[in-house]
């Protein structure tokens, strides 16, 4: 038993080197999932569909950060239990299912945040994969509101947004995003809280890590210093970076 359990460890730290850093796969199921969310609804099987690419961006997120297996094996468990409910909303057309799978989606994206986050933080060396991370970051944040704000429209049970009586995944999305950047265009605005309040703190994530983390990261980065060293290493000789 105790061979197979180190079989299977290091089967998995196989898998995970070979995906290890893949943070621009990362940004671009963000992307993917960014696309979705704005061409689909929000409820029925257009929902699933966007929580299946929700689930996927976080456990590829995991895996890039050299999340364990005790850790992405419940995360892929989750990920099905998320995408059961909102498939059991879709048949029966019961909201507070696909609530419930929305906040399990929120809670994955939450762990795949705090795990790149950690990983980026800790790189010894600024390269062009730690950068892909943080920008990951920032991006999954936009999501990581979007599944969010949707949720607390269907709990509360009334409109979120003043100007909008039906808002679609479209509006969440465009919402969320521009609130990150803080862009602020002003024709969508929470009606109420904990909309305003939940508004406020994405405005003060999105602020805070571009001043802090992603500019401080862009100026440690130096683009051509691996290509010196491993042109120093075949010639013998020590790199020479100013």
């Amino acid at each position: 038993m105790a061979e197979l359990a180190g079989m299977n460890s290091e089967r998995w730290r196989q898998r995970a080197q070979r995906a290890s850093d893949a943070f621009g796969l990362v940004l671009l199921l963000v992307l993917t999932t960014y696309v979705l969310a704005s061409l689909l609804d929000n409820s029925g099987w257009p929902a699933v569909i966007e929580l299946g690419a929700g689930t996927a961006t976080a456990v590829v997120g995991l895996v890039s950060a050299h999340a364990g297996p005790r850790i992405v094996r419940p995360a892929l468990a989750l990920g099905a239990v998320a995408l059961a409910l909102a498939a059991v909303a879709a048949l029966g057309g019961a909201r507070n299912w696909l609530s419930a799978g929305t906040l399990i989606e929120v809670a994955l994206l939450t762990a795949a945040t705090g795990a790149i986050l950690l990983r980026v933080v800790s790189a010894v060396q600024v390269d062009s994969r730690t950068i892909l991370g943080a920008l990951s970051v920032y991006a999954i944040i936009g999501l990581l509101f979007t599944f969010l704000y949707a949720t607390v429209e269907r709990i509360q049970g009334s409109p979120f947004f003043g100007e909008v009586a039906n808002p679609q995944s479209s509006d969440f999305i465009f919402f969320s995003f521009t609130t990150l950047t803080t862009t602020g265009y002003g024709d969508l605005v929470p009606a109420a809280q904990p909309g305003r309040m939940l508004a406020g703190l994405e405005m003060m994530i999105g602020q805070i890590f571009l001043v802090t983390l992603v500019a401080g990261l862009v100026s440690l980065w130096r683009p051509g210093e691996g290509l010196l060293r491993r042109r120093a290493r075949s010639g013998g000789d020590e790199p020479k970076v100013s």
